[in-house]
């Protein structure tokens, strides 16, 4: 497996340009399975978990054009293949997102239970639920969800309450609702800006979809959607990985391609943290103070403050001024970097869902190993910190999330070799 080296104490100085969102361009890929007219994507990242799932639509008979730096065009017109199986989505949480385009057009699924990082209990449950009250026949069986609309009909609408804020789950039945017949209302529905990007693209495809972004999403199902073209909105958690990666290191950056809009909450905790921002139409500007001081954070569905920033924003507490606590209420297992950072020096005491963080005058380089996505981005930002050579391994899971992260990072300053 590939490894990072990272020569830490250089604080990053420069401009670069924000990637497409990961969590907005996967279900909108998915997207391209309600409609047998070509979607044409741009702005599209190029990362492990994009290919992965453009390999799985390709299995189930989806046309995929690459156009380089035009994009991508996709053309379900020969969906014939509603499986999406074990050895292709054991590592692709995201892979659940085809059960409900796939049930809405074809009528039918077969959806290997998804797997993904290692963060906590992420259940389908509230996916199966929807689906059923709009009319489907869902079961588990043998590792695979099994689903089924009953009759010839179709989908029928129905009001689907979730139990629990999920952003995959809304997607999902988002997408199976543009094609049945009669009213959706999807009620405690995730708020997520990428929420809203699969809306405006099912918009463009011609869907009627009113409430995107907000606790209600009312949509009224059409008989069949177009082709369409759609930009893919930026990626504000890489954009907020770069922010702190910048603030943790002393240094001075701009953002260009992305937007401060969807990132309120980390933007308001960096000036907190003593940096000094400048808010552009579509870019950003970071100043980082000479010490920062601690913030304490709450990870809370949207728009409050992400539980995929609450790793970064832990490794720059461990070189602020005093302590803070984060506080992680989405994910019960999400503070497995902790222990990676104290490799480090960092000074970090967890107590159940609360992490004690208190700054230290200077972390020290070691080898240390990633254990999901944003625990790999926290240790990078700590490696740029650290005094000396810092290693990480089991880094598959950064490509999985940041689009040339070495490269990026070396516009910036930053002394990065990845190692194979």
């Amino acid at each position: 497996m590939d490894k990072l080296l990272i020569e830490g104490g250089t604080p990053l100085a420069g401009e670069i340009a924000i990637s497409g969102a990961k969590n907005a361009a996967l279900p909108i890929l998915c997207a391209s399975l309600l409609s047998s007219e070509p979607l044409h994507l741009t702005n599209v990242p190029r990362l492990k978990d994009i290919s992965t799932m453009l390999r799985l639509l390709e299995q189930m008979g989806v046309a995929v054009e690459d156009l380089g730096a035009d994009g991508l065009v996709l053309n379900s017109r020969g969906l014939n293949n509603p499986l999406a199986p074990y050895d292709m989505v054991k590592t692709m949480r995201a892979s659940i997102l085809v059960l409900g385009p796939l049930l809405a057009r074809h009528g039918e699924a077969r959806v290997s239970l998804p797997g993904g990082c290692a963060i906590g209990a992420r259940p389908v449950e509230q996916h199966i639920k929807g689906l059923q009250a709009m009319g489907a026949e869902v079961f588990v069986e043998h590792g695979y969800i099994q689903a089924r609309a009953r009759g010839k009909g179709g989908l029928t609408g129905a009001r689907i309450v979730t139990d629990m804020v999920t952003v995959t789950g809304t997607e999902n039945l988002m997408m199976a609702a543009v094609l049945a017949k009669g009213e959706t209302i999807i009620e405690n529905a995730a708020r997520e800006p990428e929420v809203v990007d699969l809306a405006n693209c099912l918009v463009s495809m011609g869907a009627q979809i009113a409430g995107a972004g907000t606790a209600r999403i009312r949509i009224q199902g059409v008989e069949r959607l177009h082709g369409a073209r759609h930009a893919i909105m930026a990626d504000r958690i890489e954009t907020g990985t770069y922010l702190c990666a910048a603030a943790a290191t002393g240094g001075n950056i701009r953002l260009t391609n992305t937007a401060a809009a969807n990132l309120d909450a980390v933007i308001d905790k960096l000036f907190d943290s003593g940096c000094e921002l400048l808010i552009e139409r579509t870019a950003i500007t970071l100043q980082a103070p000479p010490r920062l001081k601690a913030v304490s954070i709450r990870t809370s569905p949207y728009p409050a403050f992400p539980t995929d920033m609450q790793a970064q924003f832990m490794a720059v507490n461990c070189v602020a001024e005093g302590s803070a606590v984060i506080r992680e209420t989405i994910f019960e297992n999400r503070f497995m970097h902790a222990v990676e950072l104290i490799r480090l020096g960092a000074d970090i005491k967890i107590d159940a869902s609360n992490a004690m963080v208190t700054g230290v005058d200077h972390l020290d380089g070691a080898t240390v190993m990633a254990t999901d996505l944003r625990a790999s981005a926290s240790l990078v930002i700590a490696g740029l910190v650290a005094q000396g050579e810092t290693v990480i391994e089991r880094i598959y899971h950064l490509d999985r999330g940041y689009e040339r992260i070495e490269e990026k990072l070396g516009q910036l300053g930053a002394r990065v070799k990845r190692i194979r």
